[in-house]
């Protein structure tokens, strides 16, 4: 019987042992933490978005680097799969907006023992707490891993899926990169990805906890437009964060002049909002310009709109100027914010980067460059946008790397 290792007990390190051994191979799953899934078990705020019921097109165009590198990993075990997978594992699942997947229970716990009674079923070897210190290549063909305490492990193929640098906490310090590098493969510059960004003014700050709901963003690198997003995200003491912000920063370019555009009443034109702002002045003339957006605008948000606006804001509505008033309509549309970086791998959800797909078979992810090794999820040079994607690629590597042993 062929002996298989699999380096890290993450998503899709568990994924990968349940495929080879369901193919009859003896698989030694090595992690080590002192338990599997650990990145996992805090995903989606502990609530597991286990995957995107969305078609598998979809799924595809939400992948952000080398999304067709993914076609025969997303064909051979879509969502569909996953979802089937984890249910019959006795983990029943709910789909919620926006087509992401959760377990009914809301709890991430209930994936991982999903695997967990799977792997046993299976009969795979569980090493906790023990860490690989290099790989073993022979005459171009892997040969095992040499543990931390010196010891080897002899095995016909290894799996590497020891995930990126994101959340270092869990385990996820870079080995994977080690061992490519180690083994003559390339390894793409890494950064953080799905991450707060930074911001320059110092408004940002006074609003921290505001989160603003059906807001659009655009995020402008150098004078290109790289993303547009509408969604939901929330003002931080260093910036801006949610949902819409954290997939905006897949597509942010280190270096260069940065700019965040806000558009905080998207569901409407300048002309509509112009009119309705003047609906809400004639109905509030005698008011001051302070006390008149109380229904545009969160309490919290409206002193920094009205300084930002230049507006004084002791100004009575009526007179206000069609030059002011147009110019205040271009503001709500067009909030600037200047973004100085984004923060760093301890808050990033995930890696941008990692090792060269160009090294890897896309039918198998087996390397090129060494017989019987193979690389799955995080560690390769793949991400997605939030919503159940970047799971989905570990499902889906994970699958193929175990079932193309």
């Amino acid at each position: 019987m062929k002996r298989v290792i699999i380096v890290g007990g993450g998503a899709s390190g568990m994924m990968a042992a349940v495929a080879a051994a369901g193919r009859g191979r003896q698989v030694c799953l090595i992690e080590k933490n002192e338990k599997l899934g650990k990145k996992l078990f805090i995903t989606g705020k502990g609530r597991c978005n286990v995957t995107n019921a969305a078609d598998t097109e979809t799924l595809l165009a939400n992948v952000c680097t080398n999304p067709k590198f993914l076609y025969s990993a997303f064909y051979s075990f879509d969502n569909r799969a996953v979802m089937d997978f984890l249910e019959q594992a006795g983990c029943p699942l709910k789909t919620e907006r926006g087509e992401r997947v959760f377990p009914v229970s809301d709890h991430s716990s209930d994936v991982i023992a999903a695997f967990r009674r799977e792997l046993e079923k299976r009969g795979v070897e569980i090493r906790l707490h023990t860490v690989v210190k290099k790989l073993c290549v022979e005459d171009g063909r892997i040969t095992g891993v040499i543990l931390e305490d010196g010891k080897k492990l002899s095995a016909d193929n290894v799996v590497v899926c020891t995930g990126g640098i994101s959340y270092p906490s869990t385990g996820s310090t870079g080995d994977g990169y080690r061992f490519a590098e180690e083994t003559g493969h390339r390894v793409t510059e890494t950064r953080p990805a799905l991450v707060p960004f930074n911001i320059e003014e110092e408004w940002c700050g006074q609003l921290m906890g505001l989160a603003l709901k059906n807001v659009s963003l655009r995020l402008i690198c150098g004078k290109r437009e790289v993303y547009e997003g509408f969604g939901e995200m929330l003002f931080t003491h260093f910036g801006i964060s949610g949902p819409l912000v954290l997939s905006a920063s897949s597509f942010y370019v280190p270096g260069g002049n940065t700019e965040v555009m806000l558009d905080l009443k998207p569901a409407m034109d300048e002309e509509q909002l112009d009119k309705r702002l003047l609906r809400d002045f004639e109905g509030n003339k005698n008011r001051q310009f302070r006390n008149a957006l109380g229904g545009l605008f969160p309490i919290k948000l409206i002193p920094v709109m009205i300084a930002l606006s230049g507006i004084h804001p002791d100004k009575k509505v009526n007179e206000i100027t069609r030059e002011e008033r147009r110019s205040f309509v271009n503001l709500i549309k067009n909030l600037p914010l200047t973004v100085t970086g984004t923060r760093n791998f301890a808050e990033a959800i995930i890696t941008r980067g990692g090792v060269s797909v160009k090294d890897i078979n896309p039918s198998t992810m087996e390397s090129k460059k060494v017989m019987g090794l193979y690389f799955a999820g995080e560690v390769l040079d793949l991400d997605a946008l939030t919503g159940g994607f970047n799971l989905q690629i570990a499902w889906s590597t994970g699958h193929l790397a175990g079932s193309s042993l």
